[in-house]
């Protein structure tokens, strides 16, 4: 809590791969109980109490998360975000004594992920703290243009088959269903998701058009290496490593 003793924040030491933050605020006071407070709930706490003082320590370590107080003497917080998001992805979280939203959409435009009115619990800014962690630390899912598998190469969103530098002529249905099997190499597709949009679901269908599809691409299309079977669910694009 904001009124913990020294003995027991000693006890709650961060460990030295904790998300790091950095504090950025005039008031001293703020500064130090919100250090105390988020120190004891496993973040590293680094602080500054001007934007000047903010840059020196964001040019030398890398900060998961910066909290910055919009008014400040000088160089104001939406100054220091403006000019933090022109070089760095670094989440902000905004805080101000200030309610109007107009204040709230110019942090928000200028590229901050979150604002918070003063006062407010420590609770809820733990909260604000952890939703945007996480969402910074979920992945980007990355977009597939071109797979490449024996001498092919397909380019997904053109539809195109090429081997050794040669167009391979495709059927709509051929195409569509290669780019489902592309879009998830090496994962079982169902063959549910095979099927033409509008047609009736079949696996006889289904199996059909893939085996029409072997015959332009397997060397052997009774012994698929491309196109492979997954007995009772459906098929597989095996591509390149």
């Amino acid at each position: 809590m904001l009124n913990a003793t020294p003995d027991e924040v000693a006890r709650a030491m961060p460990a030295d791969d904790a998300v790091h933050l950095l504090i950025v605020d005039d008031d001293r006071r703020i500064r130090d109980l919100l250090s105390r407070f988020l120190s004891e709930h496993g973040y590293r706490v680094s602080t500054a109490e001007s934007a000047a003082d903010a840059r020196a320590r964001i040019g030398g370590i890398a900060f998961d998360l910066l909290i910055l107080d919009v008014m400040m003497p000088g160089e104001s917080g939406f100054d220091l975000a403006r000019a933090v998001r022109a070089e760095s992805g670094v989440p902000i979280l905004m805080l101000t004594a200030r309610s109007d939203a107009a204040d709230r959409i110019e942090g928000l435009e200028i590229g901050a992920d979150d604002y918070l009115a003063k006062p407010f619990e420590p609770r809820e800014l733990l909260l604000r703290i952890g939703n945007i962690i996480k969402r910074a630390a979920t992945p980007t899912q990355q977009v597939i243009e071109t797979l490449r598998f024996g001498p092919f190469t397909f380019h997904i969103e053109r539809g195109e088959l090429i081997r050794e530098g040669e167009i391979v002529r495709l059927t709509d249905r051929e195409r569509d269903m290669l780019r489902v099997l592309g879009e998830r190499p090496g994962d079982t597709v169902p063959r549910q998701a095979l099927v033409a949009p509008g047609a009736a679901a079949g696996d006889r269908a289904v199996d059909v058009q893939v085996n029409r599809l072997r015959r332009k691409i397997e060397r052997d299309p009774a012994n698929p290496a491309y196109v492979q079977t997954v007995r009772g669910v459906g098929y597989r694009l095996v591509v390149a490593p």
